[in-house]
């Protein structure tokens, strides 16, 4: 950089020190390290940060993803997806599959690109959402929450479909829903097909607007196997009955 963009940075920055003295350090050798060492530092924090605001826990990263277990499973087009391009499209993801065939370990690893690309993310299962949302008391708490997960510029609901809700619960997703809508992007993993959504969300008015906004401009990714959890249960509870066997009973 030159000595205009490094005093901008440095400006930026809001290094005040250092722009009072400027003359004094414009040519300094340690100057560009210091406004490096700073910007990292503070990229490095912001992430921390974003990382603990977005909630998305611990999680398997793709690299140790087990591709071969799944009997269906589009790899290329989930790995398509971590380029993000559908944040810039403001388009939606639809993660669809039975339980524990990894769709939840997917939607983590889209929320945390997001987030190393800088992206504001916030993740949270359809029940603690809906839940949350619908405890709420007064209609200026309700829209300041409702504000609260328009904002990320992804967000990611997980588990539509283990539990039914009410039909004040449809409502709300749809009003969340329509909210983001064309604006941000939206991950939802869910168990059941869309033609299903009417046994989650039973007699609500609003399901066929609610599936029509996150179906437009959206990608759905359909994983089919057993359940890679129970897999690894029967794993360990094997190696324990082997390891037992080979212990040698005390008197």
């Amino acid at each position: 950089m030159n000595l205009e963009q490094m005093k901008e940075q440095a400006y930026q920055l809001h290094l005040h020190g250092v722009l009072a003295h400027w003359e004094e350090v414009a040519t300094t050798d340690w100057l560009p390290k210091m406004l490096a060492w700073e910007v990292d530092e503070r990229a490095k924090r912001s992430l921390e940060r974003r990382i603990r605001a977005a909630n998305i826990g611990k999680f398997k990263s793709l690299v140790d993803f087990n591709w071969s277990w799944p009997t269906l499973c589009d790899r290329g087009a989930i790995e398509g997806i971590m380029s993000l391009e559908f944040i810039a499209e403001m388009a939606n993801i639809v993660v669809f599959g039975p339980n524990g065939v990894g769709k939840s370990t997917i939607a983590k690893n889209i929320a945390y690109q997001a987030l190393i690309h800088g992206h504001t993310v916030k993740f949270i299962t359809a029940g603690a959402l809906l839940g949350e949302l619908s405890a709420l008391d007064s209609d200026s708490a309700l829209r300041r929450r409702l504000h609260h997960y328009t904002a990320p510029n992804v967000l990611v609901i997980d588990e539509i479909g283990y539990l039914s809700y009410s039909n004040r619960h449809a409502d709300l997703l749809f009003e969340l829903i329509s909210r983001r809508y064309e604006i941000k992007s939206t991950v939802i993993t869910t168990n059941k097909p869309f033609a299903e959504w009417s046994t989650v969300f039973p007699n609500a008015s609003c399901v066929v607007s609610l599936v029509d906004r996150l179906v437009h401009h959206s990608e759905i990714i359909k994983i089919e196997g057993d359940s890679y959890r129970l897999k690894e249960a029967k794993e360990k509870a094997e190696s324990r009955s082997k390891q037992r066997k080979k212990t040698p009973k005390s008197n």
